[in-house]
C-alpha cells in the first residue's frame, strides 16, 4: 500500500508563499500521474495542478502563474511552490498519485490565507 504524506501547510497573509511537499512511501518513477487537488469548506475538491510521468504540467485557471508543481525523483516526492497566495487559496489541499491500477491520496493539509 503505497502512503503519501504531505507537509507545508500552515497560516500565511496574503501575497505570501508556501510550499507543501508530498513524500511518498514508493518510487515517483512508478506514477502515471501526480497531483495537488483542494477542498474550501462547503465547496467540492478541485484539482490545482497535475504532473505527468513524462514532466507535463497541468494547472487550474485560477493558480495559473502563481503555483508550481513538480516533482523529485530522488526524494520520492512532488512539491507545490505556491506564490501571491490570496484569500480565496484557502483550503486543505491533497496530494494524489495514480499508478496503472489504483489512486493513492494523503491526509491533506490546511492552508489558511488571511487577508
Amino acid at each position: 500500500q503505497v502512503q503519501l504524506v504531505e507537509s507545508g501547510g500552515g497560516l500565511v497573509q496574503a501575497g505570501g508563499s508556501l510550499r507543501l511537499s508530498c513524500a511518498a512511501s514508493t518510487s515517483i518513477f512508478d506514477m502515471n500521474a501526480m497531483g495537488w487537488y483542494r477542498q474550501a469548506p462547503g465547496k467540492q475538491r478541485e484539482v490545482v495542478a497535475t504532473i505527468t510521468r513524462s514532466g507535463r504540467t497541468n494547472y487550474a485557471d485560477s493558480v495559473k502563474g502563481r503555483f508550481t508543481i513538480s516533482g523529485d525523483n530522488a526524494k520520492n516526492t512532488v512539491y507545490l511552490q505556491m506564490n501571491s497566495l490570496k484569500p480565496e487559496d484557502t483550503a486543505v489541499y491533497y496530494c494524489k498519485m495514480s499508478d496503472w491500477l489504483h489512486d493513492y491520496w494523503g491526509q491533506g493539509t490546511q492552508v489558511t490565507v488571511s487577508s
